[in-house]
């Protein structure tokens, strides 16, 4: 199996993350609103696998930074 490895800094890797969460409720939203079966089945396998790869990335994230890692807030504190 092939495999790239790829450097984050702590912010890259929250933008990554978050672009990820969007793109996953995005391609949700798609599936449970379209009536295409075909568009839904590529959507959904889709889906399966974008979970799979931002839950490693998560993993990895969280263990490099830590938890605060995963806050895509924007409220100032």
């Amino acid at each position: 199996m092939n495999k790239v490895t790829v450097e984050l800094l702590e912010w890259e890797a929250r933008l990554v993350l978050l672009a990820m969460a969007e793109l996953k409720d995005k391609w949700r939203t798609i599936c449970n609103t379209t009536t295409d079966e075909d568009v839904q089945a590529d959507y959904g396998n889709d889906l399966v696998e974008l979970g799979m790869a931002m839950d490693s990335i998560k993993e990895k994230s969280v263990a490099e930074f830590g938890e605060q890692i995963l806050i895509f807030d924007r409220t100032p504190l």
